[in-house]
């Protein structure tokens, strides 16, 4: 009896082993697999030869798409408007692609006429959630397919199940670290790092020098930036990817840019996560620096709230919700006036900022002097401290009983005369 047909489905591939597995799988269920392969950043094999494999392996139509600058701008460039640090310390490199793929994938498949996308995660991970949860808020009407969390195989029966379908199963010794990279920066787990008290091995780092191989000479560089983008390195205007990737390697052959930390997880439970983010953690600091010079005090105090909120929301695969939608809106409209220029260097594992300017500055040098040329009046203090503390003052004639010295109690309570 022939397979009941059900349409077309959009893969998102990567040419490895699970989503390969998956065009046959898919194929068996009834639907002519279209895959989609989007460039992010990452250190991919040759594009083509991935296209040509999934052709190989029984897709009907194979696209190839290069998403770096759009990955950038629709993705990167708010979370760094936000100084987005989930936990105050990931910078959510991998987290930021999966709205990008699921955009993608919703794009391709209304595109072809498809009933249905598909990924290639587990059903423990949480890149699930995110791709789902986008997937969903971009077109609820496009049902989204997980292979490998559906099919139930084992890994010995994944590879059968490839041999008996002809799909190419990897002869080359396999890394042992499971690696997630893109432009914003790069994941790394392995088996010996799930106890936090293994040291993560030399040769898992590859944006990273160790701190004691990092050159003897402390490297500076001015990033300036317009409305909250950086534009240019050292005077020198630069395109977003190859802007990104300079500040990658001169922070990274430094030795800056780890992140070693326990991770609250999205689907319940703690993690032992790595990264390695140098350009990522470096621009969020000169950004951060350039909007103390450049925004005002309550606008920097509602941000770094909002900052929290952004974090968390694109970390548990809510980029697409109304909440961020709206913080994104406050974000913009602060970064017009995020104008200007921070000096950073590093040296050994750091990276400090040690200057910043901006012709859209409320820094003013006359008001913060106390050498000749302060306009500051010192006389209009009186006044404002008297206004100023007058609620705790009203409070304390009120409430009298509550005014007690602690030096007095401190000094009964040890037996001696304060008086004294």
């Amino acid at each position: 009896m022939a397979q009941e047909k059900k349409g077309k489905v959009v893969l998102a591939y990567s040419g490895g082993l699970d989503t390969s597995v998956a065009i046959p799988w898919l194929h068996d269920q009834g639907y002519d697999v279209v895959t989609l392969t989007m460039h992010v950043g990452q250190q991919a094999d040759n594009l083509e030869e991935i296209k040509n494999k999934a052709y190989q392996v029984g897709a009907v139509k194979a696209y190839v798409v290069d998403l770096r600058e759009a990955f950038i701008d629709t993705f990167v460039w708010p979370s760094l408007k936000a100084n987005a640090m989930y936990q105050g310390t990931y910078p959510l490199n991998s987290a930021l692609s999966r709205p990008m793929i699921a955009q993608a994938l919703i794009w391709c498949a209304e595109k072809e006429g498809a009933v249905a996308v598909a990924h290639g995660c587990t059903g423990k991970g949480q890149d699930q959630v995110r791709i789902e949860v986008a997937c969903n808020a971009l077109n609820p009407d496009i049902k989204v397919i997980a292979p490998v969390r559906d099919w139930g195989f084992s890994r010995e029966e994944e590879m059968d199940y490839a041999a008996s379908h002809k799909v190419p199963v990897p002869t080359t010794r396999k890394s042992p670290y499971s690696l997630d990279d893109n432009l914003w920066g790069r994941s790394i787990e392995c088996g010996i790092l799930e106890d936090p008290w293994n040291k993560p091995p030399k040769d898992a780092y590859k944006l990273t020098a160790e701190v004691t191989d990092a050159p003897d000479e402390v490297e500076y560089v001015e990033v300036t930036f317009e409305a909250g983008i950086p534009t240019a390195i050292d005077g020198k205007k630069m395109p977003s990817i190859e802007l990104i990737d300079f500040m990658n390697k001169i922070a990274g052959r430094a030795g800056y840019g780890r992140v070693d930390m326990i991770e609250d997880r999205l689907v319940g439970f703690k993690s032992r996560e790595v990264y390695e983010c140098p350009g990522a953690l470096a621009l969020i600091q000169a950004h951060r620096k350039l909007e103390t010079l450049t925004l005002a005090k309550d606008t920097l105090k509602a941000k770094k709230e909002l900052e929290v909120k952004f974090a968390e929301l694109a970390y548990e695969g809510y980029w697409f919700s109304p909440l961020m939608e709206a913080i994104q809106a406050f974000n913009e409209a602060t970064q017009k006036n995020v104008n200007g220029t921070v000096r950073m260097y590093f040296y050994k594992g750091n990276c400090v900022i040690d200057g910043a300017k901006s012709e859209t500055s409320v820094y003013s040098k006359a008001l913060a002097t106390y050498s000749t040329g302060d306009i500051f009046d010192q006389s209009a203090s009186v006044g404002f401290i008297k206004i100023w503390g007058m609620p705790i003052k009203t409070w304390r004639q009120t409430h009298k009983e509550k005014n007690i010295n602690p030096i007095d109690s401190l000094m009964v309570q040890k037996g001696k005369d304060a008086t004294k």
